[in-house]
């Protein structure tokens, strides 16, 4: 029998956070993997970030998190995504060296104060009296603890399609947790079923990159974390191609060998990262999909096909791999797959990812019906702080949607569940204009010293440019340029940023690019988000108005049909439910507030 405070089971992306925060937070935490090896594994694209991920990794390491931290440590490829648009939607991304940051994760943790890494395969939860007591392993080991947090990723139950052929595995050539899976099948939680996949892994020097189009990263590369310091180095370069009806028609000739196609699969698939099958069937009037090539690191011949992911056969694959120009002679060092696994019905949790069923059972990452290592990691540090603080007779620590997307992001996954993987976009948050990459650490550095996780050196860095940054913004408020206010000619494009900067005294210029972003959005946004505020004051106001039950919403004029349809599907009972519908903007709010008002006060009258 081992004993310990808190046992995670699983070490992926979700697993490495929660474990990291519980041990920060003063618990002996042990992290359980089936093979130290991989512990960090990115088992799909070894990239992090992206559209509205880079805000979940900027917040994640606002808390005290190590992803971005990480992340930046070992990067080869770097990318402000959306920089044509407005700072809200802008997202840091990194093509990162995969064997690089599962070493290095590997070796940090073992640095980690009160964390232990034990290798082993996890069969079952222990429970007593309705409480988690800890997790009993394949060779029949006992670990006791007084709280279990699962993250096991895509290996509950997780079955391996390539083609005609499937086999049960959690990743290739890894064992998939059966026992696990009908473990919490037999406990009482309501289990579904989900897919994924990924595409082909092809030899670097077999491509003939002359007919792809060169992608090269940022020249003044944007950090993951705020902690970073050195700057960051595009080291390779990635490439973008496409496919052509040819590919496709061999797709589409070969269909009833998918394992999505010919009814193998039962899982469903993630709507916005489908496999090639799925955008050829799907989106046959487009005679193009992108592709993009991406190497896996800078001591491996290994690139990734983004945008190629399959479960057709090996041979289908290599097929339609020699119909894209540039790989005519390319050689294939894995094939792509699908993966089935099993997940838990996140509306079975509670906001802090405590199981409703079972006390002291945390779930975080995939298991809750997420995709991406993002979205994984977001719930890791969440669950992991909420174990400790729970251990500790302290209350829960719970993000609002407004003051964060791992707020949205759990929110959403609470209220409606999925029936898809879940994936976080920025329009998902209704708040999105202050919920940016620039602020990630004013929103949420305060709470990551509360609990521990951000370090006196890190801390007073934080409280410095917190500082200067919002002087910078109050003082530009007020200065005027030939009798106009300097901000609203800003925002009327009839001044630049530079011409801002220059405005302001040397104690006040920014010192970093995030704080040019953060004085460029406050600018820019500066009259939006006062509206946002008044009208979220209002609607906070008329949470608990009640939605009549016969409402038609479709008549409802202004709300987007997407919102009319989740709000005809959900029916929910009160203003308060119908915000935490997933893209309800304030302004929808207010357009429903009013329409209640509107109708009660007609059939007063009548």
């Amino acid at each position: 029998m081992i004993d310990v405070d808190i046992v995670v089971v699983g070490a992926g992306h979700a697993g490495i956070e929660a474990a990291h925060a519980a041990a920060r937070l003063g618990f002996q935490t042990m992290l359980l993997t089936i093979h130290l090896e991989t512990i960090a594994q990115m088992s799909c694209n070894p990239s992090i970030g992206g559209t509205a991920k880079g805000q979940l990794v900027r917040e994640i390491d606002a808390l005290g998190g190590i992803m971005g931290w990480m992340g930046d440590k070992c990067g080869i490829h770097f990318r402000l995504l959306n920089v044509k648009k407005g700072p809200a939607v802008q997202s840091p991304r990194a093509q990162e060296d995969k064997a690089c940051y599962r070493l290095h994760m590997k070796h940090y943790l073992e640095t980690v104060k009160n964390l232990i890494i034990y290798q082993g395969i996890a069969t079952g939860i222990i429970v007593k009296e309705g409480k988690a007591a800890g997790v009993e392993l394949l060779d029949g080991t006992k670990i006791k603890s007084k709280a279990v947090i699962l993250t096991p990723g895509t290996f509950l139950n997780g079955l391996i399609h390539i083609g005609e052929r499937n086999y049960p595995a959690g990743r290739a050539n890894e064992p998939a947790s059966i026992e696990l899976a009908e473990n919490l099948k037999n406990l009482g939680f309501q289990i579904g079923r989900l897919k994924t996949g990924t595409p082909m892994r092809i030899h670097a020097d077999s491509i003939d990159y002359s007919k792809f189009e060169v992608q090269k990263g940022d020249k003044d590369p944007v950090p993951l974390s705020f902690r970073t310091k050195h700057l960051l180095e595009n080291k390779i370069v990635c490439y973008l191609g496409y496919t052509n009806e040819n590919v496709h028609k061999i797709i589409r000739e070969n269909l009833h060998r998918s394992a999505l196609y010919s009814g193998r699969i039962i899982g469903i698939g993630p709507r916005y990262c489908p496999s090639i099958e799925d955008k050829i069937v799907k989106f046959p009037h487009h005679k193009r999909h992108h592709i993009f090539l991406e190497p896996e690191g800078i001591d491996t011949k290994e690139v990734y096909a983004n945008g190629l992911s399959s479960s057709l056969p090996y041979e289908v694959q290599e097929e339609m791999m020699r119909k894209i120009p540039g790989l005519e002679n390319a050689v294939m060092m894995r094939p792509g797959y699908a993966i089935e696994y099993d997940f838990v019905q996140p509306t079975q949790l509670y906001h802090t990812l405590e199981t409703k069923l079972i006390e002291n059972l945390y779930l975080a990452g995939q298991i809750n019906g997420t995709s991406g290592y993002e979205e994984a990691a977001g719930q890791g540090i969440i669950a992991g702080i909420n174990s400790a603080l729970k251990l500790k007779g302290k209350p829960p620590f719970v993000l609002r949607r407004e003051e964060s997307y791992i707020g949205v992001m759990i929110d959403d996954l609470i209220t409606q569940g999925v029936d898809e993987p879940y994936r976080l976009f920025t329009s998902r948050a209704e708040h999105r204009l202050y919920l940016r990459i620039d602020n990630a650490d004013i929103r949420l550095t305060p709470y990551g010293r509360k609990f521990g996780l951000v370090d006196d050196e890190q801390y007073a860095e934080f409280l410095k440019s917190k500082e200067r940054r919002e002087k910078a913004r109050e003082y530009i408020f007020i200065q005027k340029i030939e009798g106009k206010p300097a901000q609203n000619l800003f925002s009327t494009g009839k001044i630049s940023l530079q011409e801002v900067i220059a405005l302001l005294p040397g104690e006040l210029k920014p010192s970093t690019n995030d704080e040019k972003r953060f004085l460029e959005a406050e600018l820019r946004y500066k009259g939006y988000l006062e509206k946002e505020r008044r009208i979220a004051e209002r609607i906070k106001k008329e949470e608990s108005l009640k939605i009549p039950e016969n409402i038609d919403f479709y008549s409802i004029e202004g709300l987007s049909n997407e919102l009319k349809e989740k709000l005809t599907k959900y029916r929910p009972k009160t203003i308060g439910e119908a915000r935490r519908i997933s893209g309800m903007t304030p302004a929808a709010l207010s357009l429903l507030i009013a329409r209640i008002r509107g109708w009660k006060k007609n059939s007063e009258k009548s």
